[in-house]
Formats: C-alpha cells, structure tokens, sequence
C-alpha cells in the first residue's frame, strides 16, 4: 500500500502542476488579448512596419527648345555593414581578398592592400556603417553589387546602398548662374532660376509603409500613412543653348585677350523681352573664367556713355533742345566748378550737332547741352528719367537683381556737379540688364517689355502655368523722339566711334561705353592706375530690330579699355553668329537671286486658297508640292508652290501666311497664339522648329 500510496501521490502532484501551469498560461494569454492588447499590437507594427520618406524627382530646368539646361541624374552612396548578423565567416574569409580588389578597380583610391587592411580593422572594430564610396553612378553601382560578399545582399553580405540625386548641368557651365543651385548649408542659399523656382521644381516627398520579412527584407505595403510622392515640375526657359554658347565663348576670349577681371553679355529679344543667352564670368584665383556671380542682373555700377543716349533723349522729348542744334565743344575740356570733364580727342571737336555728339560720345557736348537747358530746374531733367522708368527695378523672375540710382535735387548728395555728371554716366547707377532694357525699348518703338526668363511650367510634357510678355509702359517716349533716338544710335556704327563693327550684311545700332571705376570713397584712381568698364549696347538689324544685345568688360589691364574695340568686338560676334542663321532673318529675307518669296498676295498658306487667288490674278504658277500647306516662290515670271515643312512635335513655321492659318495651324499643335499688328505674319516667338509644349504661347509680328 505503501508503494501505491507514493506513486497515487506523485501522479496528483504532477498532475496538479500541469494544471497549475496551463492555468497560468491561461491567464496569461487573457491578460496579453485583452488588458495589453494596445501596447503590444504598437509595438509589433513598431517592428514589423515601418515609415520611410520617399524623396520627390527634382524638375528639370529646359532650354527654349526642350533641351536640357539643369537634370537631376541618380547617384549612390555606398556603405558596408562589416558585422552584418547574416555574414558568414566563411562568406568573409572566402571573400574578402576579392572584394578588395574589386574596390580598387572600379573605385581606386587605395591599393587592393588598402581596402583589406581598412575593412577588416573596420570589422575588428564592429564598424556597421562603413562608408565605401559616394557619388557613385548606377553602371559602377551595378558592377560593384556583384563582388565577392556585396553579392550576397544586405543581410548576408553587408552591402548597403543609399539612393541619392546630383544636379548636373548638362553644357557645362553655359548659363550656370542664370540656371543657379540650392545649397544645403544652414543659410539655404537659393540662386537663379533654381532658387526662384524653387517651388515648382521640388515637387513633394511621399511617404511609403514598408513591411518586414523573415530574412530582415523590407517591402512597401499599403498603408493609412502612405503619402504619394509628386514629383517635381519642369520649367521652360527663352534661353538658346547654341547662341548662349556663341556668347559664352566670344565673351571669354575677349576677357582672356584683355586679362579683365569679369565680364557679361546678354542678348535679348526685342519683341518679347525674352533673355535669349547670358554669359557672367569672372577670373578665379587659378585663372580660369568661371561663371560666380550674376553680373548682368545684380551689379550696379556707373554705366558711363551708355547713359548718353536717355540724357539726350530726356532733352529731346523735353523740347529744349533737336538732333540738329549746334553746341560747340571747344578744345576738348569745360570745367563745372572744381571738376574738368574732358572728351577722348585732345584737342577737342570743336562745334557739333546734337546727332554728331552722340555718335562722337563727346563729354563735353552732352555735359554742356544737359547744364545750359536744366541747370535751373534740375527736377525736370530727373523727372523725364524716372517717367522712362530707369529709376524703378525691372521686377525680375530671378531675385538679386541690383537696385538703380538715380539722384533727385535736393537728396543728400546732390550738388552742382550732379547735372554734368549725370548727364553722361556718372553718379547714376544701373545694372547692364537695366541699360539693356532702355535700349530695346527704343529699338521696339518705344514700347519696354519685361525681361523674361521663363515662358512655363510643365507636368508631365503639359503647360500647368504660362508665362507671357509683359510691357513695363507702352511708350517711353514720343514717337519723333524715339525715331531720331534709332538714328543716333545708327550714326554711331555708320560713322562714329563703332565704325568697326559697319558691315555690308547688315546694320547694327548702338553706343558705345568707357566708364572709369569708382574705388568706394578713394575715388577713380588706385595708385597710379586708372580702372576702365568697357561696355557696347545695341541692337540689330537697325531696320528692322529682332534682338538686341549688352557686352560689359571690367577692368581690361593690357592697356586697351575703349568700348568699341573692347566690348564692340564681342556684340559683333555675337551678332554675326545670328546673322549667320536662319532665326535671324525673317521670310523675307529668306531668299536667294534665283528663289524669292512671291509678291503677290498669296503669301503662304492653304494650298487650295493660293491656287484660287493666283488663279484670280492670272499669275502662272506650278505645284511642286502635294501638300496642304505651301509657300510661294518667285522664279522669273512663275509662282513656285513649296510644301511647308510640318513636323509633330514641333512649332511650325506659320511666317508669311495670314493670321488665319497662322492661328489654324499654330492652336492644331496645341499652341496658343498672340498677335500684333495687322497683315501677314513677319516673325513668330519661338522660332518654328522649337519642341511644342501643349498650351504654350506663340507670338506673332504680323506686317502690312
């Protein structure tokens, strides 16, 4: 009984324990479902989910045409997990003498030796985010994922890729301030179109819930956190690769021809105000010129004998003085006070007309026209300034632009030199963009347009926004005013001090500039050396202006800082360069001895439409063209119809047809259209040929 007792007893006792036990794990589960619920179902999405930031595409910053200004190119940074849980030991000794190898052929920077010694002692010392290489490009990327450990993955070969993105600028530094750049430094520099736009460029970031798997692997899952990522919009410029290109480079020889410190040059077109190419570049410490500062737009300075031209115009609109009135400049000085103002020709001119003192640039005539009219009522001289609006801020699409300076009577630092001063350059303050603007506005009739810099912005290859032409004030003078302006300003090519840029292809309009620099408030002179700023301004062709154009070069030091040999010679380029190409010259200049545009009113058009009129007219004529759309050729006494060439995806060439079938043509692209003018289309912006951006506006110069 004894032994039945004992074993009766050790059955109960093991039974009661697992009772008791099961009991507990009971209980247990019943407070971890209900009473822990929440705290533990947090932290197994705490474990098992996670959120991760996905970065937005930035938009690309494009040319006029559709080609690529600013992109956004995917690189990586590269790390290595040397105590990776999955490493194998035998997956490192088998593979390390491999891997270091590989590395220092595709990466190099140290021998094979090198990068063994660094990534075992990075082991030795449990390194989990050892840094291998960053800024590395998909190709090298690709090839270094199949070395020997980073072949096995993340969690057995310790390969950790983080995706990163680089701006490039695809023409180099063509434009490279204009375009500008976001810095991630505490300050958050933004400069240029990139800063401006920054907004539109960057898009939004997403968010994206990601799901652990058995192996450590993470994949995106749906989630109530999800955020979809919006990728950047692309924005599209007036800027033309090619012609920014001519003037990057003429710009550069000049400034490495005449060792100077920095120079501009922006060419804009006259209709529109659209900044066609600027070039900013200034010699670095190694001596290479390189684009640092904008400039065209930012710095204001003493713009000299450019000056002359709304001084002139002010007394001319005024009705003080006529391009014809007589002043006589003496042997070359006058003196205002204590200060002697001199003109180039040392013994002076001696009596010229109005017109010859603009095309001669003689200080003495315009500093003596300006005083003799104004010197008892200065605020009226000022005030005709300010109505051509020189002292107001062009309110630019790129912030930084520099502030203008133009003195009113009575101000702090007004004096009786003020007027004579003034009135050819000195003691008013533009910058080259501002000078440029005046000018245009004279070359387009009067009428100032804003400068522009973007005409849109794209989503997904559509228009989203639009850009268009703004006029700052629709006349900055009278019309006789701005007509004997024009002449002037031919005068000085024809037979003033530009005669070196006179060509037989075509004429050229402008003035030149010689302007000594203020050193701040130690005056013009540093030692006993005098710095220059060489400038031209002008547009072209004079009888017909299609794009105008401002060369700046500061401090020339080989001895020559004269405007037209200095700053002239880059315009010329410049100029001949568009001259050279067909978006120069409109329709009708479009023509050889032996192919000319018909007279006839045809014009350019619908095929059917052009038959019935010179059929009407009796004019002979022959298709050689099936197409619906053609243009008409004058060979001899017979009118030549040509197809019009009309590409998908492109602006089509709608010059010389009516405004009708421009309008046609132009809205079946998906283009909108505005107009000037009455007749037939003389000129188109853009240029036919560009890539079409659905809802982009296209404007038209149409001609009687």
């Amino acid at each position: 009984m004894a032994v039945r007792d004992e074993i009766v007893w050790r059955s109960a006792l093991v039974y009661f324990v697992i009772v008791f036990v099961a009991l507990a794990v009971i209980v247990r589960i019943l407070f971890l479902q209900y009473l822990q619920r929440g705290k533990w179902v947090e932290m197994s999405e705490k474990y098992v989910y996670k959120t991760a930031e996905m970065p937005a595409n930035r938009g690309d910053i494009l040319a006029y045409d559709g080609r690529l200004l600013a992109s956004s190119v995917p690189y990586y940074s590269v790390y290595m997990d040397t105590r990776s849980s999955g490493m194998t030991a035998e997956t490192w000794s088998n593979g390390i003498t491999g891997l270091s190898e590989g590395l220092s052929r595709l990466i190099g920077v140290r021998s094979a030796a090198g990068w063994r010694s660094m990534i075992t002692e990075a082991r030795r010392k449990g390194d989990r985010y050892l840094i291998i290489q960053r800024k590395v490009d998909y190709a090298t990327l690709k090839k270094i994922k199949e070395l020997p450990i980073f072949r096995e993955g993340q969690f057995k070969g310790g390969l950790v890729v983080q995706a990163e993105s680089k701006r490039v600028l695809p023409n180099s530094g063509l434009a490279a301030r204009t375009v500008g750049y976001l810095s991630l430094d505490e300050e958050g520099t933004r400069v240029g179109l990139e800063g401006s736009f920054d907004k539109e460029l960057a898009g939004r970031d997403g968010v994206v819930v990601k799901q652990r798997l058995t192996g450590g692997d993470w994949i995106p899952v749906e989630g109530s956190e999800s955020v979809d990522v919006r990728d950047g919009n692309d924005i599209v410029t007036t800027i033309d690769i090619d012609l920014q290109d001519v003037a990057s480079s003429a710009l550069e020889n000049q400034l490495r021809k005449h060792n100077a410190d920095h120079g501009c040059a922006v060419v804009m077109e006259v209709a529109t105000g659209d900044i066609k190419a600027i070039s900013n570049l200034e010699k670095a410490s190694d001596g290479v010129y390189r684009e640092t500062y904008n400039y065209a737009i930012a710095e204001s300075t003493e713009p000299g004998s450019t000056f002359k031209l709304p001084s002139l115009m002010a007394a001319i609109e005024d009705g003080v003085l006529d391009t014809g009135d007589i002043v006589d400049t003496g042997n070359g000085t006058v003196k205002f006070y204590n200060k002697v103002i001199r003109d180039t020709k040392e013994e002076g001119y001696g009596k010229l007309t109005v017109k010859q003192v603009f095309e001669k640039s003689s200080n003495v005539g315009t500093s003596r026209l300006i005083y003799e009219h104004y010197k008892d009522h200065p605020k009226d001289f000022v005030n005709r300034l300010y109505a051509m609006r020189l002292n107001q801020k062009l309110d630019l699409q790129i912030k930084g632009e520099g502030e203008p300076l133009i003195r009113y009577p009575g101000d702090k630092y007004w004096s009786g030199l003020s007027l004579p001063m003034m009135s050819h350059g000195y003691e008013v303050q533009l910058t080259p963009l501002q000078i440029l603007t005046f000018y245009t506005a004279v070359a387009n009739d009067g009428r100032m347009m804003r400068p522009r810099f973007v005409t849109g912005i794209l989503r997904n290859g559509s228009v989203v926004k639009s850009f268009g032409t703004e006029v700052i004030i629709n006349s900055i003078a009278s019309r006789s005013t701005i007509r004997k302006a024009k002449k002037m300003m031919e005068g000085v090519v024809e037979h003033g001090t530009a005669t070196n840029l006179k060509n037989d292809n075509y004429k050229i309009a402008g003035k030149t500039g010689t302007a000594q620099i203020a050193q701040d408030k130690r005056g013009y002179r540093q030692g006993q050396r005098m710095l220059y700023q060489a400038s031209f301004v002008g547009y072209f062709p004079a009888e017909n202006p299609l794009y105008s154009c401002i060369v700046v070069v500061n401090s020339p030091s080989n001895g020559v800082y004269y405007g037209n040999v200095v700053a002239g010679s880059v315009f010329k380029e410049i100029s001949d360069k568009v001259y050279a190409t067909n978006f120069f010259r409109d329709y009708k200049a479009e023509r050889s001895k032996d192919e000319l545009i018909a007279a006839p009113e045809a014009g350019n058009g619908n095929r059917s439409d052009i038959n019935e009129v010179l059929s009407d007219l009796k004019v002979r004529y022959r298709r050689t063209s099936k197409e619906d759309w053609v243009a008409t050729r004058e060979n001899g006494d017979t009118i030549r119809l040509v197809g019009v060439d009309l590409k998908e995806g492109l602006v089509p060439d709608v010059r010389g047809m009516s405004l009708r079938d421009a309008i046609y043509l132009l809205e079946n692209s998906g283009l909108r259209v505005r107009y000037s003018g009455k007749g037939r289309v003389l000129r188109q912006s853009p240029e036919h040929g560009a890539r079409v951006y659905e809802g982009s506006i296209v404007s038209l110069d149409m001609n009687m």
